[in-house]
């Protein structure tokens, strides 16, 4: 049941799923979740702000765990519904958070129109552990807010409460995290040129003699250089728009990482469904992130964790995978580093997904595709629903056009033949051309 706005509960003080989630449809813009720990009201500093573009609170006790899209199916007030939702997650754990923090704001802002566009926005608290829902409150009849604080939480007494707040914004994210204290990075404005005044007609009457200039002032020290501000920009890619040049959005060197993560739908326990079995099915689901790398002299090779065959940053290929995970969560996940100070040295990398075990097909799977440049706007994009008997799916293409790499959503989910390897089935559909060999890990 919905909470009245301004109204509060008590919350389990252990890890909690925070879910912003709303209904999609053509037009609709997209909803972000973020969180911003305060201390007296204000952030102590900007990495008190987790959001998508940074997605981990240094203590670990707030994450932003990324987008889902599929099929809502729930009760909701007696009533029980079902169609297209997408919802952002995250995962807030308030064993962990410092003693010195005081509340967690919890925001919601649209990317690409206002809230009065958006069906069915809500906020949605569930317990980890057991799933069941703790909070939830229904934001309704917004019009030109292009943010919202949705609720909080905050201490009373020891204990920590949820509270719906609902709270509306015109200046979106970077005018409601501006108030709490964020310092945003804003496009810098380039000075009109001075004009040069205009030559004189006649006869020039030499000036005056000056007065000698007074003396020098004794140099001051300049104040320490403040910490990089906060990046709101980000980029999503679509079918309708699955291309993007690193270079244009400023990610021309340092390190990308590349981070896969997913989660499996709802899981239901104690009725022995179908469902229940595909789920448990998934308990020790293990997805491996690998790519195809062709670089500009020649040489084309796979980095993967099968054969153990994880790369290098600083030589070639310039790619690196940083371990193998099974839970999907995405700052642990499955991570790929690409070294963009070698720009020069790619020619095209492929960046794919294969199940290793714990399932035959990427059905009833929910994964997001992040690329976070060093120096840049993240990238992101979630995996269309898989209909077909897929153990491999083609992620990014990233291509160099000459001093650049762009970056293609690609989402393709593949079906091996029988006795073919993903890899080899991955291989064949791109034209890399190389000999494959089994590998175990």
């Amino acid at each position: 049941m919905s909470m009245p706005k301004g109204s509060n509960t008590p919350v389990p003080t252990t890890a909690l799923r925070v879910e912003v989630g709303r209904r999609s449809g053509p037009g609709v813009p997209d909803a972000d979740a973020s969180a911003l720990l305060l201390v007296g009201g204000k952030v102590r500093s900007d990495g008190d702000f987790v959001f998508y573009n940074q997605p981990v609170h240094p203590s670990g006790a707030v994450r932003h765990e990324g987008k889902h899209e599929g099929k809502h199916e729930g009760k909701h007030e007696g009533k029980k519904d079902s169609g297209g939702i997408v919802t952002d997650t995250l995962l807030v754990d308030l064993a962990r958070v410092e003693p010195a923090i005081e509340t967690i704001v919890l925001v919601a802002s649209a990317d690409g129109g206002t809230f009065g566009q958006v069906p069915g926005l809500y906020i949605e608290v569930r317990e980890t552990a057991q799933g069941s829902v703790v909070a939830r409150f229904d934001s309704t009849g917004a019009s030109v807010e292009t943010a919202f604080l949705l609720g909080e939480f905050y201490r009373r007494q020891g204990a920590w409460k949820f509270r719906a707040v609902g709270q509306g914004y015109g200046s979106g994210l970077e005018g409601l995290a501006t108030d709490f204290g964020i310092t945003v990075d804003e496009p810098q404005q380039t000075a009109p040129a001075r004009q040069a005044p205009p030559a004189p007609a006649g006869p020039v009457t030499p000036p005056a003699p000056m007065a000698p200039p007074p003396p020098a002032a004794p140099p001051v020290t300049p104040p320490p250089a403040p910490s990089a501000p906060v990046r709101l920009s980000k980029i999503t890619l679509t079918k309708a728009a699955p291309a993007v040049s690193l270079a244009k959005q400023g990610g021309t060197s340092g390190a990308m990482r590349v981070n896969l993560n997913w989660q499996t739908r709802k899981q239901f326990s104690g009725w022995g469904s179908k469902r229940g079995r595909a789920v448990a099915a998934h308990a020790d689901l293990d997805l491996d992130l690998c790519a195809l790398y062709e670089l500009t002299d020649g040489s084309k090779g796979v980095v993967q964790a099968l054969g153990n065959a994880f790369g290098a940053l600083h030589r070639p290929p310039y790619l690196h995978l940083d371990g193998d995970d099974r839970t999907g969560a995405v700052e642990s996940g499955e991570n790929l580093t690409v070294n963009l100070d070698h720009t020069r040295d790619f020619r095209r990398v492929l960046v794919f997904v294969t199940i290793y075990e714990g399932a035959r097909s990427f059905a009833d799977l929910h994964a997001t595709v992040t690329l976070q440049p060093q120096y840049g706007a993240a990238i992101d994009f979630s995996l269309d629903e898989c209909t077909v008997p897929s153990t491999v799916c083609a992620l990014a293409l990233i291509t160099n056009t000459g001093n650049d790499l762009v970056v293609q959503r690609e989402a393709r989910y593949l079906v091996p033949e029988r006795g073919v390897s993903p890899q080899r089935t991955v291989d064949r559909a791109y034209g890399w051309g190389m000999n494959w060999t089994p590998g175990r890990k």
